[in-house]
């Protein structure tokens, strides 16, 4: 790679849309989509507790405060520790207004600083990066299928209708402490990133995502990908952001 092209500015643009699903009365998914921060969350509320709308609203309320940083060290450590402090208000919320029922989220986040890409996530709200016609995961489910599959106990294709696909192992004020995950990755011209809630992933298989990202602009590919979620039924909601990466002005 030459210097020249190490110095042609990306730009990056985003589409985004959230919706309830076919089965669902609420829609506990919360999305956040700030190219001005450069910064993107997909949240999603835990089903079967009370009130997970109400910690994926406040997690991506806290993030939208999150303001412009040229030292990507200070963002991420912003960003951290802003899920770590919402981590404790969703506790607190629950035990004041909820008599100490559990609520929580997962969360998964982008952020970008020029050619490099940060995630940072809790639970198995996914990120993914489609270059060069390959989808690559960025982020790595917390939830137990996940760790049987990384001991090598089942492959990942029986993962994919395991009955205990849906239990998660990390989120958002589900415990006093939590660990957010952090992962640093390239970012450059031509590359989409997806970020997603399961609503979408557990709906609609990878070459079909992969087949819309790659066939059509980012803000028609978003409605594509949520209908056919609803196509196959989304029993659960569906959250989608599309972020590219194009040539800016030098």
């Amino acid at each position: 790679m030459s210097d020249a092209t190490v110095r042609i500015p990306v730009c990056w643009s985003s589409a985004q849309d959230t919706n309830v699903g076919m089965v669902r009365n609420v829609n506990e998914d919360s999305i956040l989509s700030q190219t001005e921060t450069q910064l993107w969350a997909v949240a999603d509320g835990m089903g079967g507790y009370e009130a997970g709308n109400v910690a994926s609203e406040l997690i991506v309320k806290t993030l939208s405060s999150v303001t412009v940083n040229p030292v990507l060290n200070e963002l991420i450590d912003n960003v951290e520790d802003r899920l770590i402090d919402v981590n404790n208000r969703i506790r607190e919320y629950a035990d004041t207004a909820l008599d100490g029922r559990t609520i929580g989220s997962t969360v998964v986040t982008l952020i970008i600083k020029g050619q490099v890409g940060v995630c940072l996530w809790a639970g198995d709200s996914r990120l993914y990066r489609y270059r060069d016609h390959q989808l690559m995961q960025l982020s790595r489910d917390h939830s137990q299928v996940a760790e049987l599959v990384m001991q090598g106990v089942i492959s990942p294709d029986e993962a994919e209708n395991h009955p205990k696909s849906n239990i998660i192992t990390r989120a958002i004020g589900a415990s006093q402490d939590v660990c957010i995950d952090i992962n640093v990755f390239s970012a450059r011209i031509g590359d989409i990133f997806l970020l997603c809630s399961d609503g979408l992933y557990n709906m609609v298989a990878k070459d079909e995502i992969i087949k819309t990202i790659a066939g059509m602009p980012i803000h028609q590919a978003v409605g594509v990908l949520i209908q056919k979620a609803l196509d196959k039924g989304a029993n659960d909601n569906v959250s989608v952001i599309l972020v590219k990466g194009e040539k800016g002005k030098l």
